[in-house]
């Protein structure tokens, strides 16, 4: 039987997923991880799982929720089936696996433009992992889809990203005349709105879009 209160977050260690940490300090947690995590604040409500993503150990204690924020971008995996691995075998492992442990919430990161009939690699794996989540039968499904992530990759140890930093230093300047659909988006707004969604009544499945986070994360 899950806990009534545990939430696993997979994809600890990334700018989402830390945000997520930080947000559910007072909650028990289990933070899913492929290495340890460093430079977080002690907490006797947050454990380590140091696992194979894919292969998720019996023994984890069933979670009520969980939060995936796992990714990786082509340049990084280096090939279309290393990136699959993660944002689409990952995604669903966790996910399923979760939900096979009695999980009846999810909320997961996806992409702006995520879709399985997409001809661009990227959003075809995002709207096939969005689907295949969609067909576990979650009571609550939120899934955020975030234009592009506004955050400090390498104080997490992460490796840079010079498309996205060039983008970055493009758009911030131009934040305000951008549509709220499309301007970069710190990544404590995409976690505190896909937190405040998932614990708020409504369909099945949500999708949620850059726009709508814009305006329910900028809240507590």
């Amino acid at each position: 039987m899950p806990s009534p209160e545990l939430t696993w977050v997979a994809g600890a260690s990334g700018l989402i997923g830390r945000e997520l940490l930080a947000q559910l300090s007072d909650t028990p947690v289990l933070a899913l991880v492929r290495r340890p995590l460093a430079g977080l604040p002690p907490s006797t409500l947050r454990r380590e799982a140091i696992v194979d993503l894919q292969a998720l150990p019996a023994d984890l204690p069933a979670p009520r929720r969980v939060f995936i924020a796992l990714g990786t971008t082509m340049a990084q995996a280096g090939s279309q089936a290393a990136f699959r691995a993660v944002d689409f075998d990952a995604v669903v492992a966790v996910a399923r696996t979760a939900r096979e442990r009695g999980a009846t919430h999810c909320g997961v990161v996806s992409a702006l433009g995520a879709d399985a009939r997409s001809s661009v690699f990227y959003n075809r794996v995002k709207g096939e992992a969005e689907a295949a989540l969609i067909g576990l039968g979650f009571e609550r499904l939120v899934i955020a889809r975030p234009s592009l992530l506004d955050g400090h990759r390498e104080a997490l140890g992460q490796p840079h990203r010079a498309g996205e930093a060039w983008s970055l230093r493009l758009a911030r300047p131009l934040a305000g005349l951008i549509p709220k659909a499309w301007r970069p988006i710190a990544a404590d707004r995409v976690a505190r709105a896909l937190r405040l969604a998932l614990a708020q009544g409504g369909p099945a499945v949500q999708l949620l879009e850059s726009g709508a986070m814009q305006t329910l994360g900028s809240g507590s």
